[in-house]
């Protein structure tokens, strides 16, 4: 696979606890999710924030890794649910981190129990967002429902 670059952009307004900003894809796909302090650590009230963007990446990456291992598998999906879970808490001397990401995994799929099981620990090994996670310390649960 080649080398892949995406860029995102921020355009911020004011202090942290009272400004205000927009992210916008360079692809275009999404321009102008609002976001600011509050809707980080509060309700969102219809704006997103940065874990969030960081939870439907992992999302997708861990989804689209599944599907792949199933089909290697001989067993694609007919479809498949991730719902990802950012967890951000204060660690004592580094101030708030991210110390976990909890995907709640549904798939149909041709796959019996325990080749299902084994699809979601290679898919696990082989997303570049649970590897990103894993090696920042955070901690990647993933249950299957």
């Amino acid at each position: 696979m080649p080398r892949i670059e995406r860029r995102a952009r921020v355009a911020w307004e004011g202090s942290v606890a009272r400004g205000h900003g927009a992210l916008s894809a360079g692809s275009g796909a999404f321009g102008d999710l609002p976001f600011t302090l509050a809707s980080r650590i509060g309700d969102p009230e219809g704006k997103t924030s940065p874990e969030e963007l960081l939870a439907a990446a992992h999302a997708g990456c861990f989804a689209m890794s599944l599907g792949s291992e199933l089909a290697r598998d001989g067993t694609a999906p007919e479809s498949i649910e991730v719902a990802c879970t950012i967890v951000m808490d204060e660690v004592e001397g580094q101030g708030h981190q991210i110390v976990g990401s909890r995907l709640d995994v549904r798939a149909q799929s041709d796959a019996s129990a325990a080749a299902l099981d084994a699809a979601v620990a290679r898919a696990d090994e082989g997303c570049p967002f649970s590897a990103l996670l894993k090696r920042a310390g955070a901690e990647v649960q993933i249950s299957l429902g």
